[in-house]
């Protein structure tokens, strides 16, 4: 399987919250993982804000930003391009998307293409699930809106 993560998602894997062993499954059971190249300031930003808001300590944070920046080299990184900026205009436009939100599905469709493969979007979003979902990517987890109303 390759498996795509939204940002939402790649930070489970990294900071225990709802549905990291979900992620971490799919991680596991997933051939490639692959992410934007945005996702890296997305992470940051994200254990940034966890330390702010007292989630966590900032020594866990950098510890876990420290673990994340190991394991970046072995995640397949999409680049953001005028090609994949153009995708997610497109489809922002089309599907009432954020902006990172229509560019981490403009980067999965992209690599979907360009690898003529099956690719798994994960993502915590209901709205970026069901953009993915409408796109024909498979959407992980397979029922968010339903996992989320538990």
């Amino acid at each position: 399987m390759l498996l795509y993560l939204d940002a939402s998602a790649l930070v489970k894997h990294y900071v225990l919250e709802r549905f990291s062993d979900l992620v971490d499954e799919a991680i596991g059971d997933a051939d490639i993982v692959g992410t934007t190249i945005l996702s890296r300031a997305e992470v940051s930003s994200a254990l940034g804000k966890a330390v702010r808001v007292g989630t966590l300590r900032k020594k866990e944070a950098l510890q876990t930003l420290k673990t994340f920046r190991k394991d970046w080299e072995s995640i397949a990184r999409i680049q953001t391009s005028e090609m994949v900026v153009s995708k997610a205009d497109a489809l922002a436009w089309a599907l009432s998307l954020r902006g990172y939100d229509a560019v981490h599905l403009a980067s999965a469709l992209i690599w979907r293409e360009t690898i003529n493969e099956p690719v798994t979007f994960a993502t915590f979003d209901v709205n970026l699930w069901n953009a993915a979902h409408s796109e024909e990517l498979e959407p992980f987890p397979e029922d968010l809106p339903a996992l989320l109303r538990k």
